[in-house]
């Protein structure tokens, strides 16, 4: 199966006060370590890109990974996953990533990949931990027209295909994100630990 994986890197990281994705845990931002979890797992990555686009796009470049602008990023994360998903070559399945991923494992993309080969009828999977469903989410190519079709929210896709839906137990990470200073800091210090 050829996999792929949209970042979404066009936000304005407004509560933070800083662009997320370029804060530095260790000596490294949170892209570079994203994006080492992604290229280990999945065939193509692309990252969309919004606000202050410069920084990321060097980023990704270093990692050898495509790069697009999403014009309507103001409109969500719909239109950036929407972006992505068509700057994507031929892939059987896409992962939606979010930036602000910091523990991502390699090991979680290749088990999510080998729940949607393996469950008949699988079109998306999901992590979960704790009862919560978290991120990333991988959506097979046939829900791809849905998705570019979509003028909502990526939710009602999802719930358009409950019965088709798998879930895998994805650990802490997979529910934590951050958005204020002190989500970073509580990240970082779970990352520095694990």
């Amino acid at each position: 199966m050829r996999t792929g994986a949209v970042v979404l890197a066009a936000g304005k990281s407004s509560r933070m006060g800083a662009n997320k994705l370029l804060l530095e845990v260790a000596g490294r931002t949170v892209l570079d370590r994203l994006l080492d979890a992604l290229t280990q797992a999945v065939n193509e990555v692309v990252v969309v890109t919004g606000n202050n686009s410069e920084p990321i796009r060097v980023i990704a470049e270093a990692h050898g990974v495509s790069v697009t602008h999403n014009p309507d990023h103001e409109k969500g994360m719909t239109t950036s996953f929407q972006t992505g998903i068509k700057a994507m070559g031929n892939v059987d399945a896409a992962f939606l990533v979010l930036g602000d991923q910091l523990g991502l494992r390699p090991e979680l993309l290749r088990m999510m990949v080998a729940a949607i080969e393996d469950v008949p009828g699988a079109l998306i999977v999901s992590p979960t931990h704790g009862g919560k469903r978290g991120h990333p989410v991988l959506f097979g190519a046939n829900l791809f027209g849905e998705i570019l079709a979509l003028r909502g929210m990526l939710k009602e896709v999802v719930d358009a295909h409950v019965n088709a839906h798998v879930h895998v137990e994805g650990g802490e990470w997979s529910t934590l994100d951050f958005d204020t200073p002190g989500d970073f800091e509580r990240a970082k210090r779970l990352f520095m630990c694990a």
